[in-house]
């Protein structure tokens, strides 16, 4: 094993015969921190995917999506993003808040779950794709929270793996239209039709802008 293969990756490698190529890709472009042109691709997009597995090994993926640049590379190694209102399951932050491997490695440190990022850019002229992993910890006291209009929740992940993945199966793609729902400062974001359905109508948070909205 190494430190992105286990004994079954090794086993298929050996199979189809691209141990070789699986090492060098390893040792040339395997990184742990996040250099200019990640930064650059990163900063550039509007959505990414987020993969995380609670305690039990249950995996979730989400899509993320928010204005051009919402997630932020803070330092070579730390990145962060905003969680806006969603259907309310908190999949994803309750598996980063369950928690993993202490992320600095000290007893009573602060403990975080484990995530990975999966950024595409289908509009560049060579479409291009990197992975981030690391360690994510949400606070809900995190000064940047104010700086996303509507954000709840910010998430910080501190980086341990970033490389890039061959971009020949991307699909050009053309942005025909930015979705609507995104939070920005003083608007007030449309309803989403599914909260003014009858099986949600009764069960929305207190407070939710969606109260009292005409149903459908």
């Amino acid at each position: 094993m190494t430190r992105l293969y286990r004994a079954a990756a090794r086993a298929l490698q050996d199979r189809f015969d691209t141990r070789r190529l699986a090492d060098r890709i390893e040792e040339r472009l395997l990184a742990d921190t996040i250099d200019d042109g990640d930064r650059a691709l990163i900063e550039r997009l509007d959505m990414f995917f987020l993969a995380t597995v609670d305690a039990a090994g249950q995996p979730q993926c989400s899509y993320k999506g928010g204005d051009l640049g919402f997630v932020r590379v803070l330092d070579e190694r730390t990145l962060a993003f905003p969680l806006y209102d969603g259907n309310g399951m908190f999949l994803s932050a309750g598996n980063i808040a369950e928690g993993g491997r202490d992320p600095a490695g000290g007893e009573g440190a602060p403990t975080g779950g484990q995530v990975g990022l999966l950024f595409i850019d289908f509009l560049a002229e060579r479409p291009s794709r990197i992975r981030v992993n690391g360690t994510a910890t949400i606070d809900a006291g995190d000064p940047l929270l104010a700086t996303w209009p509507g954000a709840q929740l910010v998430v910080r992940v501190q980086v341990s793996e970033v490389f890039p993945n061959c971009p020949r199966y991307i699909h050009r793609l053309a942005r025909v239209e930015r979705s609507p729902y995104v939070p920005e400062a003083g608007c007030d974001a449309p309803i989403p039709d599914w909260k003014r359905r009858d099986w949600a109508r009764d069960v929305l948070p207190q407070g939710d802008p969606a109260e009292g909205a005409e149903p459908l």
